[in-house]
């Protein structure tokens, strides 16, 4: 299995409730994985496993003994588009790993985004260049997506949010602050 990822914002917010991650990975973003390797992942390469409703995990750091969501548990969403994979998680902190977790975003550790993927058949271009090589990867098996202290690739944002229940909404204060709000 290879994990690539992204570097992104984290923010988290103490308003009770439970905690909603929100994450981008985007495509089409080329990165150096090491000295004359770059990397970039294609539009919807991972799009076989997200439609076909197979299990994916939100990991902490490829970790898959500190699990934080699941599409099988109902915890997490993922959507596909052109641009990008958008990935929505919902953390309650129940877990002795998920506090951990919150604590170290919260402390400013943890800041990239990186899946756990295998190429699939016939799945990736290898194209030679002056400076070194480019692999595309056009088709990959996504299994996990985890919240890591350093990621390869630079462009994700992550936000992590604490959000409140219909039943826990405050009364009407005049304007939203737009920073407390759900990003489309």
């Amino acid at each position: 299995m290879l994990w690539g990822g992204n570097l992104g914002a984290l923010e988290i917010r103490a308003e009770g409730g439970a905690t909603r991650l929100v994450a981008r990975f985007p495509y089409g973003a080329e990165t150096e994985l090491a000295p004359g390797r770059r990397e970039v992942i294609a539009p919807r390469a991972f799009a076989d496993r997200i439609a076909a409703g197979e299990e994916i995990h939100l990991l902490s750091q490829h970790d898959y003994a500190k699990p934080l969501a699941s599409t099988a548990a109902g915890t997490l969403s993922l959507r596909d588009t052109d641009d990008a994979l958008e990935i929505r998680a919902d953390l309650d902190g129940g877990t002795s790993w998920a506090a951990d977790f919150l604590a170290a975003h919260r402390a400013g550790l943890v800041k990239g985004l990186s899946p756990g993927f295998r190429v699939n058949d016939g799945g990736e271009r290898i194209e030679r260049r002056a400076e070194g090589m480019l692999r595309t990867v056009t088709r990959a098996a996504l299994f996990e997506i985890s919240a890591v202290t350093r990621p390869a690739y630079p462009l994700a944002q992550i936000e992590a949010r604490a959000w409140e229940t219909h039943q826990d909404r405050q009364p009407y204060r005049g304007m939203v602050n737009p920073l407390n709000r759900w990003r489309a």
